[in-house]
């Protein structure tokens, strides 16, 4: 079966055991398919800039070309982090800890895995850090 046959298929519920062989293999594909995507995105940020090498003889379009690959490249460092996230939370799944609060143990939710399938807090335990941060920003 393939991996985007699995997710078409199954979608996880709240009324299922939690974490049960399903979900986990539901979100492994989710992960996988995720980080297959980032690296082949990767891939062809490469590639253009390799290919690309015009030369503007006008200041302005060279500043907007220089911009554009300075955000892209910002864009692939801020992807290149979450792929060390996206193997983290593989690596939990294998240890059976993916879907369970780093803080509390607590299940996290299958709501929640399945928007933020990084995620390593609950939501409860998320807003309390955030507003912890909130707290010591403002001082």
């Amino acid at each position: 079966m393939s991996t985007k046959a699995v997710e078409a298929e199954y979608a996880p519920t709240d009324d299922e055991p939690f974490m049960n062989e399903r979900q986990q293999e539901y979100f492994r594909v989710k992960l996988e398919n995720w980080k297959l995507e980032i690296l082949q995105g990767n891939k062809e940020t490469i590639q253009n800039m390799q290919e690309d090498t015009t030369q503007h003889p006008d200041l302005a379009d060279r500043a907007s070309s220089e911009t554009e690959r300075a955000l892209e490249l910002r864009t692939r460092d801020r992807q290149r982090k979450l792929i060390s996230k996206i193997d983290s939370a593989l690596r939990r799944i294998d240890e059976g800890t993916y879907g369970y609060c780093e803080e509390t143990g607590e299940p996290i939710g299958v709501k929640r895995l399945d928007a933020r399938p990084i995620a390593t807090l609950s939501l409860e335990a998320q807003e309390r850090h955030e507003r912890q941060e909130k707290v010591y920003r403002d001082d």
